[in-house]
């Protein structure tokens, strides 16, 4: 699988993500390995979201959940251009913080 499909691959579901996460390992691609770690943080993100939404009940979840879901579709659609693009905001930090991911 090349390095673009791998990188689409890490978008689809939490499965699709371990998918490219174990495929990567064997055949290091960049921007499987930038997006991985874009997802990752999306996904840490978006269980943040549901938590805080659990315990306060607040339009703040929302908030957030409509945020991931947007900074998601744009990470997918650098992914899809073949492009290593940084989700606004959150992305340069996602990349420093799971730099071990590659």
């Amino acid at each position: 699988m090349d390095d673009k499909t791998k990188s689409i691959v890490a978008h689809i579901t939490l499965i699709g993500w371990i998918i490219a996460l174990v495929m990567n390992q064997s055949d290091k691609g960049a921007n499987t390995s930038f997006y991985l770690r874009q997802n990752l943080g999306l996904w840490l993100l978006a269980i943040a979201g549901t938590v805080l939404g659990m315990l306060t009940l607040s339009i703040i979840s929302t908030i957030i959940s409509v945020a991931v879901l947007v900074l998601w579709v744009i990470s997918l659609l650098g992914a899809l251009s073949g492009e290593q693009k940084a989700t606004p905001v959150v992305g340069d930090m996602f990349q420093s913080w799971f730099k071990s991911i590659s």
